[in-house]
């Protein structure tokens, strides 16, 4: 993996561009800076890949935009050795991200491609999951939860009730739903049950049951 001096000039631009839109939590903008980007990318769009833009990858999935990674995981709020359970690997990119934040990372990924793809990037770039696994998101990791963190990355039409069944008590769930933009909730739980909060309009691909 070649990351060459024009890569970082790349990054740190892009990094002032997050922060241009209000990103500001210092170790999301440090996994930012330090991650290569461009190795999720297929060569032929990798002098894309530090644009603030999604951009598509194998089975009609995308490679989220760079702002939407850092606001889930700066609203996810990780601290170091928490277990968190990411809903949709995709390339491989936010798990880096989550990685990078010191979470233990149990990650799920539906589309058998992107699963194989994902755990071959991930291991060349030294990043170790806890778990990696092809699945359904919908039913969540039962066999290690619960977990401190939940993040989804695809647009669910409603909130999982498996999922929230796996959230720790003082847990924290990020999560898209809607159809054709999605809100941004954020699902705390606690003692008395949970509560939501909205956090801005955002498009994401649809969140789909079962395996591919």
């Amino acid at each position: 993996m070649k990351d060459t001096p024009r890569h970082q000039g790349l990054r740190n631009k892009l990094v002032q561009e997050i922060i241009n839109k209000g990103i500001s939590h210092p170790a999301v903008i440090e996994a930012i800076a330090k991650i290569p980007r461009h190795v999720f990318f297929e060569s032929a769009l990798e002098s894309h890949a530090y644009q603030d833009k999604a951009f598509p990858i194998a089975a009609g999935q995308t490679i989220s935009q760079p702002y939407t990674v850092a606001f889930q995981s700066e609203l996810l709020d990780v601290k170091s050795g928490m277990k968190v359970l990411e809903i949709g690997t995709g390339s491989g990119y936010q798990t880096s991200v989550l990685i990078e934040l010191g979470a233990q990372v149990y990650t799920i990924e539906r589309q058998k491609v992107l699963f194989a793809k994902a755990k071959n990037k991930l291991r060349s770039l030294d990043y170790f999951p806890k778990y990696i696994g092809y699945g359904d998101g919908y039913k969540g990791l039962p066999t290690y939860a619960p977990f401190d963190r939940i993040i989804v990355t695809a647009a669910a039409p409603e909130i999982p009730e498996e999922l929230i069944k796996q959230l720790k008590i003082g847990g924290k769930m990020v999560i898209p739903v809607g159809q054709e933009t999605q809100k941004m909730f954020l699902i705390e739980k606690n003692d008395e049950g949970i509560r939501q909060t909205e956090h801005g309009m955002f498009r994401f691909v649809p969140m789909l049951k079962d395996k591919e």
